[in-house]
């Protein structure tokens, strides 16, 4: 059957994070209003009648760059196309736009065939907090006041201006903190709440101090 394509809707969108939840990839509790306000247009499923059955997010960031990402396919619905027809839906998107995604290692030779190459090694590292809280000198909560200064900062390490995904993303209940030094912001970090713990990110910094 041939599916319908079309923009997610929050419902929806949050159906896709459950998902992602079922692969292990430990969403924020926060993660679809957030995204959807990043870019509303940047969320696609496949439709079958009433019910989606795979979906996308081809998030475009300006003119220039895009990011892939959330790209599942139902278990039950693997297998017969629907897959191609959102990836397919998703480039098509963000055509004329650099394209990055952090590909899964059994997806990777596909990726690769589809003009992909690898640019970045993500590691990920989880444990639990042992001991005080460490002193906070030169960090400061972001807060609306810090926000062009963090986006100014942010856009020297991500590829394209994300100012309206950095805005909704620095809210509360995210806790977002900022490293001020003599030439202003030196680095910023952002943790939230997630199905099991938090998760950190953004994480940049000048140093590793």
């Amino acid at each position: 059957m041939t599916p319908i394509i079309r923009t997610l809707s929050l419902q929806e969108l949050a159906l896709l994070v459950d998902w992602a939840a079922a692969e292990g990839w430990n969403p924020g509790l926060e993660d679809p209003a957030m995204l959807q306000a990043a870019d509303p247009e940047g969320f696609i499923g496949a439709f079958v009648g009433d019910d989606m059955v795979a979906a996308i997010s081809a998030v475009a960031y300006g003119s220039e760059f895009g990011f892939i990402g959330l790209y599942i396919s139902r278990p039950d619905m693997r297998g017969m196309g629907y897959g191609k027809t959102v990836w397919d839906a998703g480039m098509k998107r963000l055509a004329g736009r650099t394209v990055g995604l952090d590909g899964v290692a059994e997806q990777q030779a596909n990726y690769r065939r589809k003009g992909f190459a690898p640019a970045y090694e993500t590691i990920r590292f989880t444990g639990r907090k042992a001991g005080p809280t460490a002193r906070a000198d030169g960090l400061r909560t972001i807060t609306t006041q810090l926000l062009s200064d963090v986006v100014a900062y942010d856009a020297h390490c991500f590829p394209a201006p994300r100012r309206a995904f950095l805005q909704r993303w620095l809210q509360e209940p995210h806790h977002g903190l900022a490293a001020i030094g003599s030439r202003g912001v030196t680095g910023f970090g952002v943790a939230r709440r997630c199905r099991s713990g938090f998760k950190i990110g953004p994480l940049f910094a000048d140093d590793m101090e």
